[in-house]
C-alpha cells in the first residue's frame, strides 16, 4: 500500500469520527467534519494526479 492510500483511509476514518451524530461530537457542529472533508478532497486530487 502506498502512503497516499494509507493517508486517505486515515482521513476517511477521521471524517466519520467527527460527524456530529456521535455523542462525543454533538456539540461541535459541522466545523470539524467540513475541515476534514476539504483535506480529504485535496488528498484525493493529489492521489489522482500522482503527486502523492
Amino acid at each position: 500500500m502506498s502512503v497516499g492510500t494509507i493517508l486517505l483511509i486515515i482521513l476517511v476514518l477521521f471524517l466519520v469520527g467527527a460527524l456530529p451524530t456521535w455523542s462525543h461530537s454533538s456539540s461541535w457542529g459541522y466545523y470539524p467534519s467540513g475541515g476534514l472533508g476539504i483535506i480529504l478532497i485535496v488528498v484525493i486530487v493529489l492521489v489522482l494526479l500522482g503527486r502523492l
